[in-house]
C-alpha cells in the first residue's frame, strides 16, 4: 500500500463526507412542503449514516499514521426544496468519485484489502442513497 497517498485519498473522501453530514442535516431541517416533508426523516437517516461513514474515514487516516482533515467541501444552502435534492445529487456524485479513487492506492496486502472492503460498502451505501434521491425527483 502507498500509504501517503492513501491517506492522501481518504482525506480527499472525507473533505466531501463532512459535506455530506452537513447537507442531508440541513436539508432534513430545512425542506418545506407537503410534497417534501416525506423526504425529511429519511435526510435525518442519511446524516446519520455519513457520520458513521465519516468517522470510519477518520479511523483509518489515523490508523494510516495520518492526520484526519477537519476540511468541508464547499456547498450552499438553498431554501428550495428541489434544488436541494439536485445540489445532494450533484455533490453525491462527487463524492463517489473521490471513494472510488481512493481504492487505487490500497495495494494487495491484507489492511489494503481492508481499506478497499470497506471504501466499497461505503460506496455501495452512497449510491442507494442516490437513487433514492434520484426517484425523490422524478415525477409521475
Amino acid at each position: 500500500m502507498d500509504v501517503e497517498a492513501q491517506i492522501e485519498c481518504l482525506n480527499r473522501a472525507l473533505r466531501l463526507q463532512h459535506r455530506s453530514v452537513l447537507m442531508y442535516s440541513i436539508t432534513a431541517g430545512s425542506v418545506i412542503g407537503l410534497e417534501y416533508q416525506a423526504h425529511a426523516e429519511k435526510m435525518k437517516t442519511h446524516a446519520l449514516s455519513e457520520l458513521e461513514d465519516a468517522t470510519r474515514l477518520a479511523e483509518k487516516i489515523t490508523a494510516l499514521g495520518g492526520q484526519p482533515t477537519t476540511d468541508v467541501g464547499e456547498f450552499e444552502f438553498t431554501a428550495d426544496p428541489a434544488e436541494a435534492i439536485d445540489r445532494l445529487i450533484d455533490c453525491e456524485a462527487e463524492a463517489l468519485e473521490s471513494m472510488q479513487a481512493a481504492i487505487e492506492p490500497t495495494g494487495r496486502e491484507a489492511a489494503s484489502e481492508a481499506v478497499e472492503h470497506r471504501l466499497e460498502h461505503t460506496i455501495m451505501r452512497k449510491q442507494e442513497q442516490v437513487d433514492y434521491l434520484l426517484r425523490a425527483q422524478r415525477r409521475p
